[in-house]
């Protein structure tokens, strides 16, 4: 860290680090500096000219605040800290003659504009503009390129600040977006007209400082002020990206970030934003049972009456855990089951993770740790499709210099890889080799994907995972496709035989597992949100809450316990997962040992003490597999369509739309150049 320097503000002096721009010495000190361009995330751009303080004994001009560094100031003549001033009238002067210049050629669009009520450039001319305009003209009119199903663009009332085309480029990885012209004729646009081809260009809307990029589902439904805002945890990914749900009455009107430095810093996916549509169609809104072969709908006393009759009457129970089941369900499941004498499996997809070895299934580094990395090594995983956000955090640290390679089939990643190979024999190779001591000296890591993970050789590449670790002294993370995974891990919600002790079991419990096949001859309880595969195949549904209808904890694919928070209320008769199975335990004479949410937390945390420690990400003691042999074979990537990966991806329209989209992109031939 470079030695502080004072500086002067507003009459007040402050100690800063010098490399710091003034605009963030401002920040530092609790004075307010309006902006439009600048944004701590992107390359600074100095282009719209709001920023402007003035700096006493330089130039009789004000300066960009976001552009100069305090480093570039000069003392006073007798040595004096230097000087910052942004309140004087030279400042006023100026801020106001930009204001007037940026409403020059912005529509009068405020009443029918949806950043109406959360836009920078109606707060900043209230508090630095003018009342009145000198301009007389006509206004300029631009053309809308269409980006897409999910961007709405009015490209009149754009401000020119490229944040758009900052994030595209340096954060997202797409080259589609740019400027073009000069002076009144420029204009931001897409290439050639081409909709954009990234899973986070939802975040442009957020970034944008006018109403130039809104969302499209979002369009003319509600505004801000209506909204219930709830903070809370996402689940369409592992990666448990904090984000922010409004709704208005009982409906979900949209999902936005939030901020969280150590997960997804202040963005979010695609499907995270836009999946809220899903929410609301093919709802489990009252339970059913299946009749001469018919479904038909039940009263809760009929279904619970049936289920615990059949839990009561079975030889080989078992139950499923699916992906997006909070900590707390998972533990009240596996306890009733359990006092059965069954088996629980939460690994539904045949993942060959380690039970009870926390270095093995969440890994020994944090999601922040690819910051600083110097060596990235990715095994069977395209986290593109995966995690999208963490694909992100891993470009960013391959602009920094960090050297990325990957042992998989070859993806468009965003950023230069090297391709070590496609197969397990790559990946063996690489063990041999070692860590030489030029490996040992840099910060690495190792992210290992559930692709590699869920073949019948998955223990064996885990343990090859973990001795090229070993050997170069780099972390550890597995990177999950399921949002519950980890923590259903945590709680045990594991049998020895896996996946083959379920297809034994008489009964299956099916709690939200809409991506496993199961058999003919089994009796089948579904539990769940959605009408999915899970719900065709049921004998008996029981209709549950989805994740933003309850409270419940969920572990991210680092091993950080978060707590998800209630956005709204199940639909008709759903209820809450864990007192669906707190009801059913009582239908059995055999009730589980808690009354209350905060009773099964409080249980839950006494067992498993760490879960109690929100966003703690916890040091796992580092427990290496033995090598075992790998099978020949090549690997193949958890996630074929990022956009339907979950049921309540499945009953969206939007994501079928850009699923739809992304298959007739990748099937267009394109003419030689």
């Amino acid at each position: 860290m470079s030695e502080r320097r004072k500086i002067i503000i507003d009459g007040r002096e402050v100690e800063v680090d010098p490399a710091m721009t003034l605009l963030q010495a401002c920040e530092e000190a609790g004075v307010e500096v309006p902006r439009f361009c600048y944004h701590e995330r992107l390359s600074i751009a100095g282009n719209c000219r709001m920023c402007l303080v003035e700096v006493v004994g330089g130039p009789p001009k004000p300066a960009a605040s976001c552009a100069m560094q305090v480093r570039d100031l000069r003392p006073g003549p007798e040595g004096q800290p230097p000087q910052v001033r942004t309140n004087s009238p030279m400042v006023k002067k100026a801020r106001e003659g930009v204001m007037e210049f940026l409403l020059i050629n912005h529509p009068l669009d405020c009443p029918i504009c949806d950043q109406g009520g959360e836009c920078d450039l109606q707060d900043q001319a209230m508090a630095y503009g003018v009342d009145f305009s000198r301009y007389r003209e006509p206004k300029r009119a631009v053309d809308d390129p269409d980006l897409g199903p999910l961007v709405a663009t009015c490209m009149t009332r754009c401000i020119s600040c490229t944040r758009c085309v900052r994030f595209t480029t340096e954060v997202a990885g797409i080259a589609q977006m740019g400027q073009t012209g000069r002076g009144e004729d420029a204009e931001i646009t897409s290439y050639l007209g081409q909709t954009l081809e990234s899973n986070l260009q939802g975040n442009i809307i957020d970034l944008c400082p006018v109403g130039a990029l809104t969302s499209k589902p979002y369009a003319f439904t509600a505004r801000p002020w209506e909204l219930t805002k709830t903070e809370t945890i996402d689940v369409m990914d592992a990666l448990g990206s904090s984000i922010r749900v409004d709704t208005k009455g009982r409906e979900v009107m949209r999902i936005l970030p939030r901020n969280n430095d150590g997960v997804n810093e202040e963005w979010i996916s695609d499907k995270t934003r836009f999946v809220w549509d899903g929410l609301r169609r093919q709802r489990l809104d009252r339970p059913y049972l299946r009749e001469n072969g018919r479904l038909r709908p039940a009263t809760w006393a009929e279904a619970l009456g049936k289920a615990a009759q059949v839990l009561k009457g079975a030889s080989k129970p078992a139950a499923l855990v699916g992906d997006l089941v909070s900590v707390e369900a998972a533990y009240a499941l596996k306890t009733l089951i359990e006092g059965l004498g069954g088996v629980v499996e939460c690994r539904t997809d045949g993942a060959k993770l380690p039970v009870g070895n926390r270095s093995g299934y969440a890994g020994t580094a944090a999601v922040e740790d690819i910051d600083t990395a110097e060596r990235i090594l990715l095994i069977g995983t395209n986290p593109r499709d995966e995690a999208p956000v963490l694909n992100a955090r891993i470009r960013k640290a391959w602009l920094a210099g960090a050297e990325v390679a990957l042992v998989g089939p070859f993806a468009d990643l965003t950023y230069d890889v090297h391709h070590a190979g496609s197969d397990r024999a790559a990946l063996q190779k690489i063990v041999d080799m070692g860590g030489d001591e030029t490996i040992r000296g840099k910060r690495s890591l190792v992210i290992v994907g559930q692709g590699a993970l869920r073949e019948a050789d998955g223990a064996a590449v885990l343990a090859a995972a973990q001795a090229i670790a070993s050997n170069t002294e780099s972390g550890l993370l597995i990177l999950h496709s399921a949002a519950s995974r980890v923590g259903a891990m945590d709680v045990g919600a594991t049998c020895e035989r896996g996946m083959d002790a379920i297809n034994d079991a008489d009964v299956i419990y099916n709690l939200g597992a809409d991506e496993v096949e199961i058999g003919e001859g089994v009796f089948v309880i579904y539990q769940g949100s959605h009408g999915d595969r899970g719900a065709h195949r049921a004998d008996v549904i029981l209709p549950g809450a989805a994740y933003t209808e309850e409270q419940g904890l969920f572990v991210n694919t680092e091993g950080r316990p978060q707590l998800a928070l209630r956005a709204g209320f199940p639909p008709g008769d759903a209820r809450e997962n864990w007192a669906i199975l707190r009801a059913l335990s009582a239908e059995m004479g055999k009730p589980l040992p808690f009354d209350s949410l905060a009773d099964l937390r409080q249980r839950l945390i006494k067992a498993i003490p760490h879960l109690g420690r929100l966003d703690v990400v916890p040091e796992n003691a580092w427990q290496p597999l033995p090598a075992l042999p790998m099978a020949q074979a090549s690997f193949r990537y958890a996630i074929s369509d990022f956009y339907l990966t979950n049921p309540i991806a499945r009953a969206s329209s939007l994501m079928a739309e850009l699923s739809a989209n992304t298959k007739a992109r990748r099937n267009t031939s394109v003419a030689a150049e």
